[in-house]
């Protein structure tokens, strides 16, 4: 008897510690074939930064403000998955001379979308350069910088 219960308890740890994820062990199927769930795996990832400029093919028409300035404004909207700060540079083509600036404003953006407001100003400018009546001449391209923060 005592040999009996014995064997019964081994047969129980023996089939406990068999049992293991992963595994099916199963003597009759159900009566259609249908799949039985064995384990799940996660899934992970690693997110890097993403921005966008949405309308970065705009352009910047500078309208006279008195005879030697102009200025001009755009708003630069941006799509964003992070704190972001943005910056700018003026490089002058040479069509026309001057003293050119450019100015960002609300700059820090924050996910997931924000609009910053992007002004070129030109002092002193020399029209000596162009015919009178020129049309969509382009003076000047601005460089747009991002950083975290």
């Amino acid at each position: 008897m005592f040999r009996g219960r014995l064997l019964v308890i081994a047969s129980v740890v023996l089939f406990a510690t068999s049992l293991q994820a992963g595994e099916i062990k199963i003597h009759d199927w159900p009566a259609q074939f249908i799949p039985l769930e064995v384990t799940s795996f996660p899934v992970v990832m690693d997110i890097g930064f993403w921005m966008e400029v949405v309308n970065q093919f705009d352009v910047i028409k500078l309208q006279q403000i008195t005879i030697h300035k102009y200025e001009g404004c755009i708003d630069v909207k941006v799509k964003t998955n992070f704190a972001l700060l943005l910056s700018a540079t003026i490089h002058p083509t040479g069509a026309v001379g001057g003293t050119y600036t450019a100015i960002l404003t609300d700059a820090a953006i924050n996910p997931p979308y924000g609009v910053a407001k992007l002004c070129v100003t030109l002092n002193n400018a020399d029209l000596t350069g162009q015919p009178g009546g020129s049309k969509n001449v382009h003076v000047a391209s601005v460089t747009i910088r991002v950083v975290p923060r």
